[in-house]
């Protein structure tokens, strides 16, 4: 079974963005064909980039990077739950993003997003960085809207019918993650 991790894209205080990955979470390990884990970027206290060499180097420095390393090298898919700020996703998530280089390497991510449009530019947005760090990443998406989803704007009261879409979602990691397991066979381990 591949091993697919929730990650939650925001560190403000006061975000909602725990409460949809949770839901997200809730909803995703109800499955028998992977397993979930919830990927807090508040439990790896990040600081901006601050690795001397670059991250396709792989040469990493420092305590707090090994560890974000190893956790993001131990998944092989990812569900990133972003909000969207100023028509991008948030400057936390694309720093943990930046971070990395291999570890992120052919494998597969969907993505649920809110915002005041749903966050679905913050979405577009990781689509272009996740094709440079070479993740696939698939068609179906969530996207929520802070004025239908969420109680003045804080409480997270999701329309039933968002679970097909995270179904959809699901389906789809699932699918090509597996697949893209293939391609993550070390060399040495391949046939001849």
């Amino acid at each position: 079974m591949i091993r697919i991790g929730i990650i939650i894209g925001s560190t403000r205080p006061g975000r909602v963005g725990a409460s949809v990955a949770n839901w997200v979470y809730d909803l995703a390990r109800k499955r028998t064909d992977a397993e979930f884990e919830l990927v807090d970027l508040l439990d790896y206290r990040l600081p901006h980039l601050d690795e001397p060499a670059l991250p396709s180097m792989g040469k990493y420095s420092q305590d707090h990077t090994k560890a974000w390393a190893q956790k993001i090298a131990s998944l092989d898919a990812f569900v990133f739950v972003t909000p969207e700020y100023n028509h991008g996703t948030s400057g936390a998530l694309k720093n943990a993003i930046d971070f990395l280089y291999a570890e992120w390497n052919n494998k597969v991510a969907g993505f649920v997003s809110y915002g005041s449009a749903g966050g679905v530019r913050a979405v577009e947005n990781l689509r272009l960085v996740m094709a440079e760090l070479m993740v696939a990443t698939v068609r179906a998406q969530v996207s929520f809207s802070l004025f239908t989803d969420f109680e003045n704007f804080r409480t997270f009261r999701p329309d039933p019918l968002k679970e097909r879409s995270l179904t959809a979602v699901l389906d789809q990691v699932i699918s090509w993650g597996t697949a893209l397991r293939t391609v993550r066979v070390p060399l040495a381990a391949a046939p001849a």
